[in-house]
């Protein structure tokens, strides 16, 4: 693997492990995040590939909401998503944008979304 996948592949694990609970984020979002916009497939190809077990894959769907694969066990990633309080009915997350996180993280009960959690990723290489 070059330097730049390896890179890039540690800031979209990076960016997993920052989707909080009740939230989900396409592989489009990842891989704009993590700085490669047209690397969706990338993401996808990073997420069967599951290289850790501490992280929660299980976040990460298809664009529009639909739930994606998830290794044969579509139906685990749906009870996982909807025991966080996701609303899924059938392949697809109902109210998607109110529960698609786009690396914002809250600052505190009250307050404002603040500064990007993606501002922790290191930036993209040139590609």
């Amino acid at each position: 693997m070059n330097a730049g996948r390896s890179q890039f592949a540690s800031r979209v694990l990076r960016l997993v492990s920052l989707i909080p609970p009740g939230r989900v984020a396409t592989y489009g979002d990842l891989a704009r995040l993590a700085g490669r916009p047209r690397a969706a497939r990338a993401v996808g190809a990073l997420m069967r590939a599951a290289p850790r077990d501490d992280l929660p894959y299980h976040r990460v769907v298809a664009a529009g909401g639909r739930l994606g694969g998830y290794g044969g066990r579509e139906a685990f990633k749906r009870d996982l998503l909807r025991a966080e309080g996701v609303p899924v009915v059938g392949q697809r997350i109902r109210q998607f944008e109110q529960h698609r996180w786009k690396g914002q993280r809250k600052e505190g009960k009250g307050q404002k979304m603040g500064p990007t959690a993606a501002s922790n990723v290191p930036a993209a290489d040139a590609v």
